[in-house]
């Protein structure tokens, strides 16, 4: 087949970046065949798209399919979320630098699934990676998995476009050294906890109020005083959700699991259930109010009342105080004022958020305690940080909250926008390399619009939350009054300022302004902060004891620390002094949401990032049903289709000179190349692939290229591995001939050996022989006669022997003259000693210790010996 003119069959391509044609309509047959043969994944350049396929689809996932797609080429494997993991942690490793997957898509387009399937891949990636289990957890991998459990119950919730919702950011930092997870990091931003006290139409509270209602034993829920969702104010506004009591049960028991691996002890456990037990009868408070406009708590809520202070360990006065009358310090004089029915439910509200998102933030505290890295593990620490956050939401009714997660969808659309387009259509400039232009939505003013100051949306909805008469309808009039005339911001022709519209890069959404700035206030009533700090439940006592960073998060470390700021520590005196209000957020909402993104495009900015596109088929949550106009319509917003051209024309790898060179000098056969644009492209040239440029600074290739390059190394590698073992054996064959020959010799040697002792012992038997036939014929008497004993006559000593005493110059040959060696038997005559004897050895063979009397005295005694014979 001729790749340039002919298309592949429909739902045969893997990625479509690699079709020689392609259009909107194209791309979206390509998904739609691939989402039909159960294909969900399907690459674009190096940008995995993820359609939602609303049911479970056997054998995708598992550890069979994990171990498929372990150290594996991207182009040997099919398309699958754990590529973009097996990739992410393969890059960490080759280039020992940061890098982190952005998970993107609207509301229930999959993007938790995504995240909790790539934490588990990696884990089990770095798994068998050696680290010393003194050191960390030996569980570590296990922990980073399930803490998801624990996180999703507190954190996630049912809304009418995503049964499981995730309504809080999360960045997941990993850490590792050498491959081997040393520890990991939650970053969470903005939980929505305006949904503890309201939930729009055919939505839900958070999970773990139902969980607890599925989950707890009966004696633990009469000890909580729950009875049924439906008799909490706080679960029923929303209306009956989808979800059984099966479902609902497994996500307490998931809950349960991750609770007993974080390690908190039964009191923990006991208080954080009391906190939400509270919590809802907290929102069974309700008031009237006298003529005088004075609210005050209804006599048939003292139930409720008495219940949620038993739970939250406050008094009943005092909550109730805090919930109807307003108390102010001006000119050192305290004011009290009666709030009115509304607005005592609006204090009711903001203590029942405050007390939960206070508590999320310390779970989140103490899942970053028991997942921190040790201090002993020395090594080049690196990270792959993986991006969880709420997607684009487009709802009947859009409040503060949608603004907020809508806002933050741009901030990822401008980087993903900056990294795939006008970073790189930058680069290609200034290295001179020729590039076809790509034209693309960029969505930075908008982002302007937003952030900038003093002008901004967020900037003008903090200046309206200082004026005491400011409204909402104040701040919308506002909003008309400074853009107008900006093409983002769509003006209503209405006379009631109460909404107004703006053109995301998703589409069109139409906030209503009513809330935005007690929303974006999220203040408690004063003193309110001192009375929960006093609290008897030790968990309420402790997330109101801790302080809120510029983020909104909770941070529990710095009480009492080193690292308490000039302000924190005035402001705890003021609270010693009895000031009322003394730890009063001076903060709003926006301002802590704006530094929170900032801190996160800061992180992301210094790691390599991997894309992974998540897409919903349908709005209507069901399996098989793959709807166009709602699919292309993603397709248009996140500009898949531009990004699609730009990675097939431009060029996803940019290493330097030294980089390249380094790494893929064995394909030139010259391992002394240095890091130069000529190397480089000596290097390319070897190869005879196509698909790269030189720059002036970098090697562009284009996305595929890394995997022939690799095929070429492989190749490279299996060669020298095919050399290196025939030269092996040609070394190891020469040792062996050579150890061989030494043996042979060594064995001829020790046969010739043993034949000379086997001669030497025939001959000394034959002898034997000849001596016993002389003794059988020698008569009789011979046996019987008394032998005399002769004594030889001893040798002279050697030239360099030393000398003997004079009366033991051979004690080998003369007998001992003295009693006690002698036997009493033996006659005197029987031994050679004294100056006599050695005056005839003298006479005989000549001087003592000569050669000549020593030849003189063997040829003797060989002749005396054979004369015996």
């Amino acid at each position: 087949m001729n790749r340039i003119t002919e298309r592949p069959p429909v739902g045969k391509v893997e990625d479509l970046a690699s079709l020689p044609e392609l259009d909107e309509g194209i791309l979206l047959e390509e998904l739609r065949t691939r989402y039909k043969q159960n294909n969900i994944y399907t690459y674009v350049g190096d940008i995995l798209v993820s359609v939602n396929p609303f049911k479970t689809i056997l054998g995708l996932y598992g550890s069979v399919q994990q171990s498929k797609y372990k150290g594996k080429s991207r182009s040997d494997c099919p398309p699958h979320i754990f590529a973009v993991a097996d990739n992410c942690y393969t890059q960490m490793l080759d280039s020992e630098s940061h890098q982190c997957c952005l998970i993107s898509g609207e509301s229930g387009a999959g993007k938790t699934e995504a995240t909790k399937l790539i934490m588990s891949h990696l884990m089990e990636l770095c798994s068998k990676k050696f680290i010393d289990s003194s050191l960390r957890d030996a569980n570590l991998e296990q922990k980073i998995v399930k803490v998801n459990g624990l996180l999703e119950a507190f954190g996630n919730a049912q809304t009418v476009m995503n049964d499981n919702s995730s309504r809080f950011g999360k960045y997941i930092q990993l850490k590792f050294i050498k491959g081997a997870v040393i520890g990991a990091k939650i970053n969470e931003y903005l939980l929505e906890k305006s949904r503890v006290v309201t939930q729009a139409p055919g939505e839900q509270n958070f999970h773990i109020f139902n969980a607890l209602f599925a989950g707890l034993e009966p004696e633990d829920k009469k000890r909580l005083k729950l009875t049924k969702p439906e008799d909490f104010s706080y679960m029923s506004n929303g209306g009956e959700g989808t979800r059984d009591k099966k479902q609902l049960k497994a996500i307490y028991n998931d809950m349960e699991t991750s609770i007993d691996l974080i390690g908190f002890n039964s009191d923990e456990q006991g208080d954080l259930f009391k906190v939400c037990a509270g919590v809802l009868h907290l929102g069974n408070i309700r008031f009237d109010e006298t003529e005088n406009d004075a609210s005050y708590v209804r006599a048939d809520c003292s139930e409720a009342t008495n219940a949620s202070c038993s739970l939250l360990g406050l008094r009943e006065d005092m909550i109730s105080e805090m919930m109807t009358v307003s108390v102010s310090v001006a000119r050192g004089e305290q004011f009290q004022r009666n709030l009115n029915k509304e607005k005592a439910n609006v204090a009711r509200d903001s203590i029942a958020k405050s007390i939960y998102s206070r508590a999320f933030g310390w779970i989140v505290n103490r899942i970053n305690s028991m997942l921190a890295p040790p201090t002993r593990l020395v090594g080049n620490e690196v990270e792959i940080g993986i991006l969880d956050i709420f997607g684009f939401e487009h709802f009947e009714h859009n409040s503060f909250e949608q603004m907020c997660i809508n806002l933050a969808n741009e901030q990822l659309q401008f980087y993903f926008n900056q990294h795939i387009f006008m970073m790189e259509l930058d680069e290609y400039k200034s290295e001179g390399i020729n590039i076809r232009d790509v034209k693309f939505e960029d969505n930075k003013p908008l982002l302007e619009m937003f952030l900038g100051k003093p002008i901004g949306v967020l900037a003008l909805l903090d200046e309206q939350c200082v004026y005491p008469k400011a409204t909402d309808e104040t701040f919308i009039g506002k909003l008309y009054e400074h853009f107008s005339k900006q093409p983002y911001f769509i003006s209503a022709k209405r006379t009631i300022l109460d909404t107004f519209t703006i053109k995301h890069y998703a589409g069109h959404v139409k906030y209503d302004g009513e809330g935005f700035i007690e929303k974006n206030k999220d203040m408690l009533p004063n003193g309110c902060v001192e009375m929960l700090q006093r609290s008897a439940n030790k968990l309420i006592s402790t997330i109101f004891s801790g302080t809120l960073t510029r983020t909104g998060t909770l941070a529990l470390g710095m009480l009492g620390g080193a690292r308490k700021s000039r302000k924190s520590k005035k402001r705890m005196l003021e609270l010693k002094a009895g000031k009322t209000g003394a730890l009063k957020s001076s903060t709003t909402l926006g301002a802590q949401f704006k530094v929170s993104l900032q801190v996160l495009m800061e992180k992301m900015s210094i790691a390599n990032p991997h894309f992974v596109r998540c897409i919903k088929p349908n709005h209507k949550k069901q399996s098989d049903m793959f709807i166009d106009e709602y699919v292309v319509a993603q397709l248009r917003y996140t500009g898949m289709l531009e990004t699609t051209r730009i990675r097939k024309d431009g060029y996803a790898l940019r290493p330097t000179f030294q980089e390249f060179v380094m790494k893929y000098k064995p394909l030139a056969r010259n391992l002394n190349l240095t890091g130069t644009a000529e190397n480089a492209r000596k290097i390319l040239e070897s190869t005879g692939e196509s698909g790269w440029q030189i720059g002036r600074t970098k090697v562009f290739m284009k996305y595929w290229l890394l995997d022939k390059l690799s095929a070429h190394m492989e190749q490279m590698h299996k060669a020298a591995t095919a050399i290196e073992k025939h030269v092996r054996g040609f070394l190891a064959r020469k040792r062996f001939q050579k150890l061989l020959s030494l043996a042979r010799i060594e064995a001829e040697l020790v046969r010739q050996y043993i034949l000379g002792i086997s001669t030497a012992q025939y001959k000394l038997y034959d002898q034997l022989e000849v001596l016993c036939d002389q003794d059988m014929q020698r008569p009789k008497d011979f046996w019987n006669a008394k032998p005399k004993f002769v004594a030889p006559p001893p040798p002279p000593q050697a030239l360099d022997s030393p000398t003997l005493p004079s009366q033991h110059k051979n004690p080998g040959l003369i007998p001992p003259t003295s009693d006690s060696d002698t036997d009493s038997n033996d006659d005197s005559d029987d031994t050679f000693s004294g100056p006599a004897t050695k005056k005839i050895l003298q006479k005989k063979f000549g001087m003592e210790g000569t050669k000549a009397a020593s030849i003189r005295w063997f040829q003797q005694t060989q002749k005396t010996n054979k004369g015996a014979d």
